[in-house]
């Protein structure tokens, strides 16, 4: 429910607009399953986005989660940097030299770009392993605004790379090598699908984005509607996000190529893809359009939206059935894409 301010007058300076935002219901469009993980949201206190506060953030330790019920095996590997860029470490998961090539999955963490571990994936990553029977390198990239654009895409290139070159050693069938991230790791997955379409050294099978983050102008110099991203990322942490990552103020008139997937001139030739995103996800229309211009770039594309889902539903409600349909989706289109036929063809 919105309270009645509909003038356009202001009310000591402020715009009465401005005021309907800030008093509108934040639950009122949200999915019935999903309000619980709304309001344990919407009790923590809002960041104010800032390098103090982004250490404090950082210092607090991680959630536990459960491990997979039969775990697939996790080694610490390097691979060697590129470009000149450091060693980059990840996790092997679920590798089985020896017992017959399958496919590969490079996967990249969330959190902004400035926040986020790689073992905050390490559980999920190894549940796709075992469901999808699939080998997961899950990236430690560089975290902005220590390193920026395009430090943290040199890392997962890296990754992907090692994979590549590795994969008879790694039981790795190198035509079946897919990208995923969720949030800012959809939109490094993205950034990854950008620069292997552009060396033209490793091909691609899929890519699998999920609420990606991909437009630097959401938050800056496009605004969202009023209702949109309400419910954990929103835009001051979008502007600060993008801002760390691209070592510049978001929004600004010309950015590095391939750095904001938004922007890219052309997405001809890109890998096939996944997107799926809420309805009230501050990425929502980003998602949209990126989907669009694939599709109309002949990329074939598979898009998926959830009304009345917020920024992270599905790890913030795993169990309900927007989340249950979310998840299944995308397991579905990436094992489809994983199939020999799928990969010959």
């Amino acid at each position: 429910m919105t309270l009645a301010l509909t003038a356009t007058v202001a009310v000591s300076g402020v715009p009465v607009r401005a005021l309907a935002r800030a008093v509108q219901d934040p639950l009122a469009r949200v999915d019935p399953e999903l309000r619980a993980g709304a309001r344990m949201i919407l009790e923590r206190p809002a960041p104010q986005w800032n390098r103090e506060t982004l250490a404090m953030i950082r210092s607090i330790p991680p959630v536990e989660t459960p491990p997979p019920p039969s775990p697939a095996t996790v080694e610490q590997r390097r691979a060697p940097g590129v470009s000149g860029h450091p060693d980059a470490p990840f996790e092997l998961i679920g590798a089985r030299p020896g017992a017959g090539l399958r496919p590969a999955l490079i996967h990249i963490h969330g959190g902004g770009f400035i926040v986020g571990r790689v073992t905050d994936t390490t559980a999920m990553c190894q549940s796709i392993a075992t469901e999808l029977d699939c080998v997961v390198a899950n990236v430690d990239y560089r975290l902005s605004p220590e390193t920026t654009f395009p430090g943290p895409v040199e890392d997962c290139y890296a990754v992907l790379a090692y994979v590549h070159a590795n994969a008879e050693a790694l039981g790795v069938d190198r035509t079946r090598i897919a990208v995923m991230g969720e949030s800012a790791g959809g939109g490094l997955a993205a950034m990854l699908a950008i620069s292997a379409r552009d060396r033209g050294e490793i091909p691609l099978c899929y890519q699998v984005l999920i609420y990606p983050m991909l437009d630097d102008r959401t938050g800056s110099t496009v605004r969202v509607p009023d209702f949109i991203g309400t419910i954990g990322w929103d835009e001051a942490g979008n502007r600060f996000g993008w801002s760390s990552f691209l070592g510049q103020p978001a929004g600004s008139p010309t950015v590095p190529h391939g750095a904001v997937p938004a922007r890219l001139e052309s997405v001809s030739g890109l890998a096939p893809a996944f997107i799926g995103v809420g309805g009230l996800d501050l990425f929502v229309d980003e998602d949209i359009e990126y989907a669009r211009r694939l599709v109309a770039a002949g990329v074939p594309t598979t898009f998926h939206l959830t009304p009345g889902a917020y920024h992270g539903f599905d790890f913030i409600a795993p169990e309900s059935r927007a989340s249950r349909a979310f998840t299944g989706a995308w397991k579905a289109a990436l094992g489809a894409a994983f199939a020999p036929a799928a990969a010959s063809t």
